[in-house]
């Protein structure tokens, strides 16, 4: 088997965006083992997660992202724990490693056990010298470096263990919009993307907006009414049914419209099939606000005009690959282990 070069993976990358272009000939029984095992992963997220991909690896920005990568002379092996939130998430990290050409050491989540090994599969046929670079493992040691997405209680757990070695370790992290009162009804239906895709379960996903004073909460749900649908799939239906009771046996304020609850609160983090909301008076106020809780928050999207990195309605799921969680760039820390 010849080695792996840098302009191998470049073309392999960019060859695995088209095959992942027409998913359901590539994936259709690991869709269906992943759906089976997993009732969060529908058909219809699974395909949406992997056209994501497929739109993130094309070819003018592949040749765009290499520029900024070093390709590893001497591999370290990067142990790789991963999400399994919504399906493949853990993805774009095991993209980085192969970039810099390290050793991808990944530990799989249960609940997206099957996905990213049927991706992975089609990335070896494709070019069999990444077989070297990927290995799967139940528990990580011999690593150089490690890469661990959890909660914030693994998280603790994560910096105590691996914190003689060189490390990126992610907590829990929202996403929030800011709305002007300017947005048209396609901006909030976009918007709903943002809410919905997935269930509402990734850390791009809004879980709390900021509304101008006196907004018409009537506008924004007459906007979203389009994702009324997603109150059929019964564990978010039981979401829904247990949230909206606590809020009615409390005398708790809140808005429904019969699948997404709406309540005042200054958290980020709301419970499922519920959005947090605040009221404010200015930009500024918003600015600060957010600013101040920047370490729990992975995207901000608005059309308004923020002095920070924003996303529009409907993208906060199509991240590029330069769109790095938790704004850590994990392609410079790859960068520095050589």
């Amino acid at each position: 088997m010849s080695a792996l070069t840098h302009e191998k993976v470049i073309n392999a990358f960019k060859k695995l965006g088209t095959l992942l272009s027409n998913p359901t000939d590539v994936l259709e029984n690991a869709i269906y083992a992943a759906e089976n095992s997993n009732a969060w992963f529908t058909a219809d997220n699974i395909k949406k997660s992997v056209l994501s991909f497929s739109e993130m690896l094309n070819d003018a920005d592949v040749d765009a992202w290499f520029k900024t990568i070093e390709f590893s002379s001497s591999p370290k092996k990067v142990g790789l724990i991963l999400a399994g939130n919504i399906p493949m998430v853990g993805f774009h990290d095991v993209l980085c490693v192969l970039a810099t050409g390290n050793i991808a050491l990944i530990k799989l989540s249960s609940a997206d056990d099957k996905l990213l090994k049927a991706v992975l599969s089609a990335l070896i046929k494709i070019e069999p010298a990444f077989e070297d670079k990927i290995q799967y493992v139940e528990r990580l040691k011999d690593f150089d470096a490690v890469i661990a997405t959890g909660s914030n209680n693994s998280s603790r757990y994560f910096d105590y263990y691996f914190s003689k070695v060189p490390n990126i370790i992610r907590k829990n992290r929202n996403s929030v919009a800011v709305l002007t009162g300017e947005e048209s009804e396609e901006d909030i239906q976009n918007l709903g993307a943002d809410i919905f895709d997935y269930f509402g379960l990734g850390c791009r996903n809004v879980s709390k907006i900021y509304f101008p004073a006196n907004y018409d909460i009537a506008k924004f749900y007459e906007g979203i009414e389009s994702y009324q649908p997603i109150i059929n799939h019964f564990k978010y239906n039981n979401n829904y049914d247990y949230n909206k009771s606590i809020y009615l046996v409390n005398a708790a304020k809140h808005f429904d419209n019969g699948f997404l609850l709406l309540k005042e609160d200054e958290s980020l983090t709301s419970p499922l099939a519920v959005l947090f909301y605040e009221e404010y008076q200015n930009f500024k106020d918003v600015e600060t606000i957010l600013k101040d809780k920047e370490q729990s928050i992975q995207c901000v999207i608005t059309k308004a005009n923020l002095n920070m990195n924003t996303f529009n309605f409907g993208e906060s799921q199509h991240p590029k690959l330069w769109d790095y969680a938790d704004d850590v760039n994990t392609i410079e820390f790859l960068n520095e282990l050589n």
